[in-house]
């Protein structure tokens, strides 16, 4: 039986957990295959080895309690660049990882070590490949390579630790490019999977009802898209924002003053559940991401093919890796990022031409049935392995 070691920074704490559905998804897709995984991620607040999802945890702890919260939530890289005081716990995040790495490799023998965000689970990875010999291969999802252009000291780190790869991926066509700027290793592209249903289940949604899901952060743009409802010359146009994030009490006011109380709701963190009706009562999906101060963007736009797979239509910024998904006039419309009145223009335009929205949300879902389908996804990652 093939044994694998997933080295991750973020991986759910508990079940019902939000953080990478993605990758239990895949790895639970692998362990079907007959491979044999066990995971090493970092504890949070003190949370010790655990099985979730029926994956064996092996957390490692790197600081009292009440400190560790790194990773998890918004992610290291957000924490770091509004609290640079994080940047204390790395080295102690570091030296704890690799410790725990190079005790597990040793211990468990892995064939396979797959390193996800090498920056910073690369020197963990590394740990666990000298002591157990195993085929050491990453996936790259973008906010390692905003860290290296952000702190000098990361590029070299990255490089190296790339050299060391049997093999390299990357999420996305713009991903793969930074990756090859960065450590001039060409990765193969291997985004994430989602469920498709054979047929689309489309349902006409709520009249005017407009949707963005994701975390309340700068570089998801919520503040143009906000701005963008008082352009819309549909009078019941409603904005619905699913996700939470610190950005939410200036986004609450910014709604205050633009008087839109009325026309913008905000939902929080929802349950699978209630975040699928949301997919389902929705006229228009939009993805109003940005390129943030610190070069930090959206490097696939996952909800994006969360909003095909139900056959809505998807109104998205041409910024990082949303173009692989979003393909202008095809399975959706691209405008500018930061532009308010270009987001308006597309929405008003998908509101009033039901059959374009049908046309770009049936071909959105057929585009995301063929091109990220989980088997798909699956023979690349066993590809990425050697065992294809």
């Amino acid at each position: 039986m093939t044994k694998v070691l997933i080295v991750t920074t973020n991986f759910p704490r508990w079940e019902g957990d939000p953080h990478s559905p993605w990758l239990v998804e895949l790895l639970t897709m692998l362990r079907q295959r007959g491979l044999a995984i066990e995971i090493l991620a970092p504890a949070y607040a003190g949370q010790g080895s655990h099985t979730v999802h029926g994956f064996q945890v092996h957390r490692f702890r790197y600081a009292p309690a009440r400190w560790e919260t790194l990773t998890h939530d918004e992610g290291a890289p957000n924490k770091i660049r509004r609290n640079p005081r994080y940047l204390l716990l790395l080295p102690t995040f570091l030296l704890a990882g690799a410790l725990a790495a190079w005790r597990l490799g040793r211990a468990a023998r892995p064939d396979i070590i797959h390193v996800h965000w090498p920056m910073p689970q690369g020197l963990p990875g590394l740990f666990a490949r000298w002591a157990g010999r195993g085929r050491l291969v990453a996936t790259f999802y973008g906010a390692d390579l905003v860290m290296s252009r952000r702190f000098k000291f990361v590029k070299p780190l990255v490089r190296a630790f790339t050299r060391q790869c049997a093999d390299v991926a990357a999420i996305s066509s713009f991903t793969a490019r930074e990756v090859e700027r960065v450590t001039g290793v060409t990765p193969r592209v291997i985004p994430y999977g989602i469920a498709v249903p054979p047929e689309s289940s489309s349902t006409p949604g709520e009249p005017g009802m407009i949707l963005t899901v994701g975390r309340l952060i700068a570089r998801k743009g919520h503040a143009y898209l906000i701005e963008a409802m008082t352009q819309l010359t549909s009078a019941n146009a409603h904005l619905v924002i699913v996700g939470e994030g610190h950005e939410r009490p200036e986004l609450e006011r910014h709604v205050h003053a633009l008087h839109l109380e009325d026309r913008v709701t905000f939902a929080g963190r929802v349950s699978d559940a209630e975040l699928q009706r949301h997919y389902q009562a929705c006229q228009v999906f939009v993805l109003p991401a940005i390129v943030d101060s610190s070069g930090d963007t959206e490097m696939l736009g996952m909800v994006s093919l969360e909003a095909m797979r139900y056959g809505k239509p998807v109104v998205a910024t041409r910024v990082g890796g949303v173009a692989d998904i979003v393909q202008d006039g095809a399975t959706g419309l691209l405008v500018e990022q930061r532009n308010p009145a270009m987001l308006a223009a597309a929405i008003d335009r998908l509101l009033a031409d039901p059959a374009l929205a049908d046309t770009l949300g049936q071909a959105g879902y057929c585009f995301a049935r063929d091109h990220f389908s989980w088997e798909a996804i699956l023979q690349q990652t066993l590809a990425l392995y050697g065992l294809s």
